[in-house]
This record gives C-alpha cells, sequence and structure tokens, in this order.
C-alpha cells in the first residue's frame, strides 16, 4: 500500500488507538480537531484503518500451500481449547513449522495472510486466534482490540504456548520450531523464548515488548529482533534486554529500520514500509532456515 503524507500528530493518535489506549471515535474525534498544513486531518486518520482486501498477498487458493482451521486442547488457557489457521507447503512434509503470532485484535486477515507466507516458503505455520475461546475474531480490529483486553493475560499467553507445543508435535512438523509475531505477538514471541527454552529453535519478534532482564537467562533460541526507528514505547526497553543477552552470552541479532514505524510489516495501512518489510521478511526466512533446518 502506498504510504501517504500524513501529519505526525495523526501517526501519534494512531498509536494510541492501535495499542488501545483510546477507542476509534476519540481517534477520529482528536484528529478533527487537528489543524494540518495541507489536506484533512481526519482524512489522514481514516486512511490509517486497515484495508485488508488490498494488502492480501497469497491467495487462500494458491496452489503452493493448503491451509485449513484447526481446533486442540489448551489446558490452563481461557477455556481449555484453542482454534488456529494451520496452514502447510504442498506435498506430505514433514516441514521445520513456525508460529505466527498476531497483534492485540486477534487472528485478522493480515496474520493469516503471514502463516501464508511462512508456508510457500516452505514452513508448516500456525497462526493460533487469541479470541477463538470467547467466539474467535469477530471481522474487524475495533471489536477484536476489545475482546482482547478482556482476556486475562497469563491464560492467553497460555494459550499461545499450547499452541506452540501442539505446532512442534504436529505430524507434519520436523520438531524444529520457531515463533514470530507482531506487536503483542512481538513481545509474546519473546516469552516464548523464555519459557519454551530448548524446545524452540529461534525466535523473531517484531517490535514486541522486551521479557524481563531477571528471564533472560532461561532463552536458549537464538534471537532475530525487528524494530522500528521511531517507536519510543518498544525502543526504551531494548538497552537493557540487549544488556542482558550480552551478560549471559546469548545469540542475538537486532535491526532498527531507519524510518519507519511500529507496525511497519503491516500492509494494510500507511504506516507500512514496503522496503523494510521486505527485507525484514527476508532476513526472517534466512533465519528460520537456518536454525530451524
Amino acid at each position: 500500500m502506498k504510504r501517504q503524507p500524513i501529519d505526525e500528530r495523526v501517526f501519534e493518535l494512531y498509536d494510541e488507538y492501535c495499542h488501545g489506549r483510546i477507542d476509534r471515535r476519540e481517534f477520529l474525534r482528536g484528529a478533527a480537531a487537528l489543524t494540518v498544513a495541507s489536506g484533512s486531518a481526519l482524512a489522514m486518520a481514516e486512511s490509517l484503518l486497515p484495508r485488508y482486501a488490498a494488502a492480501q498477498t497469497i491467495s487462500f487458493t494458491d496452489a503452493r500451500i493448503q491451509s485449513r482451521y484447526v481446533e486442540y486442547p489448551s489446558p490452563g488457557g481461557t477455556s481449555g481449547t484453542m482454534r488456529g489457521y494451520l496452514v502447510q507447503p504442498a506435498g506430505d512434509g514433514p516441514f521445520p513449522s513456525v508460529l505466527v503470532i498476531h497483534e492485540n485484535r486477534g487472528l485478522n486477515p493480515y496474520i493469516e495472510d503471514v502463516a501464508r507466507r511462512a508456508a510457500v516458503e516452505g514452513f508448516l505455520a500456525l497462526a493460533p486466534d487469541g479470541l477463538s475461546p470467547i467466539g474467535g475474531y469477530p471481522g474487524n480490529d475495533d471489536d477484536g482490540r476489545a475482546m482482547q483486553k478482556t482476556l486475562e493475560p497469563a491464560r492467553l499467553r497460555q494459550d499461545m504456548l499450547n499452541s506452540a507445543r501442539f505446532l512442534k508435535s504436529h505430524t507434519r512438523s520436523t520438531g524444529g520450531l520457531g515463533a514470530t509475531g507482531f506487536c503483542w505477538g512481538g513481545g509474546t514471541s519473546n516469552f516464548l523464548a523464555v519459557t519454551l527454552a530448548g524446545d524452540l529453535g529461534a525466535a523473531v519478534p517484531f517490535y514486541g515488548a522486551a521479557p524481563p532482564a531477571s528471564e533472560v537467562p532461561r532463552i536458549q533460541a537464538p534471537l532475530l529482533l525487528h524494530f522500528a526507528e521511531k517507536d519510543d514505547r518498544i525502543n526504551a526497553m531494548w538497552p537493557e534486554y540487549e544488556a542482558a543477552l550480552q551478560a549471559h552470552g546469548k545469540p542475538y541479532e537486532a535491526h532498527f529500520y531507519p524510518d519507519t514505524r511500529h507496525g511497519f510489516h503491516n500492509d494494510s495501512t500507511p504506516r507500512y514500509d514496503a522496503a523494510a518489510a521486505k527485507l525484514a521478511w527476508e532476513r526472517t526466512v534466512a533465519f528460520f532456515r537456518r536454525h530451524l533446518a
């Protein structure tokens, strides 16, 4: 999606909105109150809302993949059962596997598309829907964000942990397991690196919250961390995280993408940066191939 010239203040409002600190009405009302040099701040705000149909890169019917929704047990999670979108390369496998973890709004079409992209690259991909125990992704991000806020965080993370274990033990999986995620899913990728320890082969968080420094010694998987340059909240966590990784000799790579914002990989809104997203994804695929083979 082509990036539009958008006032910095509108981007700041959108960051508040997409992280659930204000709702859509407050976001649009705040933008409408702004005076900008050219155009309409309200139109700028509306252009930031996701347009999933225009952003799809891999079709549901692509001959290179096979996809289906699956249900599996999730003891200790929100309801004891989970549902996810499972995508495999054409053929019988087995394949190295990658868990694809959504943002703070459930399994939306962007994350399903990322799972298909992973399958096209040769991985068995599972994108769990953390909202499935309470009805599933509702078809729009506003309601999905509100639903996810009602969940107990520890149980939701347990659902992601059980999803990772389900994928690792799947009959089509080689047992080599990677995890990647975006925003909330990026933080959860870090959580899985801590919690799964040697059962995780690699983790690739995109602009995700860091785990507590005290938990870093438990990490065994190599990390590839992607950061947006203009992402003060997440980036403020990095110095302490990096210091802990270095202090305990943990293998990691970190990349900051110039002139990008939180969410730069999501091609459904103008925060998307095509060059940065392409490079980050190429690095991600290569990293998983190297460590999950």
